[in-house]
């Protein structure tokens, strides 16, 4: 049994499929997606109706999630006279912003779901985790979408904010445990001033941050925490 860690897939499905093929994922392994599954990239809803059907993946919710779950449900409604009254300027706001960050892909697959299709999707997202903790091989390491904000070393995983898990980016010069390690994406590994390999899976100050740029043209990490093997996919 092995244990994968992937971040930022962006509806890159077809890296997804063949990041899958070339760790070669079987039943006996597990696989953690520290969000971000959709927007951006072609296929978005199609990836999620694979994770549907994989018991040995853990999904975590990334900003994206949280965009979307903001929509979603209105979306399942025919649009008429009476509930555009109900588009408030506040769900304009929640639609515009979650456009701007890349949703018309989620939405276009989305909108070709027949009703009870569109409602598991919402239900699969709806449960996913916003942290996980786990060990291995002597190891202890804190699975997180985005970083800790407003970090302090005696606060429980649990008394963080929804926004510090899903949007504040970490301080990746300050190692936040001496003894666990924190792994993220959200932040691109390119913009991570101290990363000595650009674009590829950071490591130093117990963080670990995969988000190699898969939804902009860039590589899809996963790595490996048994091995620390790191593998890539690149698609151009």
């Amino acid at each position: 049994m092995s244990t994968y860690i992937i971040s930022d897939i962006h509806g890159c499905y077809d890296k997804y499929m063949k990041m899958l093929d070339k760790i070669r994922f079987s039943e006996k392994d597990r696989l953690y997606i520290l969000g971000d599954i959709l927007d951006r990239g072609p296929h978005p809803i199609k990836i999620i109706q694979d994770l549907m059907k994989r018991p040995n993946v853990v999904c975590l919710a990334g900003n994206h999630e949280y965009m979307a779950l903001q929509c979603m449900q209105f979306l399942l409604k025919e649009i008429t006279y009476e509930n555009l009254g109900e588009l408030s300027s506040g769900m304009l706001e929640k639609f515009l912003n979650w456009q701007l960050n890349g949703s018309i892909p989620t939405t276009d697959e989305f909108h070709k779901l027949n009703p009870a299709e569109r409602m598991e999707v919402i239900q699969f997202i709806s449960e996913f985790d916003l942290y996980q903790e786990l060990s291995v091989n002597g190891k202890t390491y804190v699975l997180v979408h985005a970083g800790l904000g407003n970090f302090r070393p005696d606060k429980e995983l649990w008394e963080y904010e929804l926004d510090d898990l899903v949007w504040e980016r970490p301080d990746y010069e300050t190692p936040y445990y001496s003894d666990k390690y924190v792994i993220t994406g959200h932040t691109p590994t390119s913009l991570i001033e101290s990363n000595p390999r650009p674009g590829y899976i950071y490591k130093g100050n117990n963080h670990i941050a995969i988000d190699c740029g898969a939804g902009f043209g860039g590589k899809l990490a996963c790595i490996c925490l048994e091995t620390m093997e790191e593998f890539y996919v690149d698609c151009r």
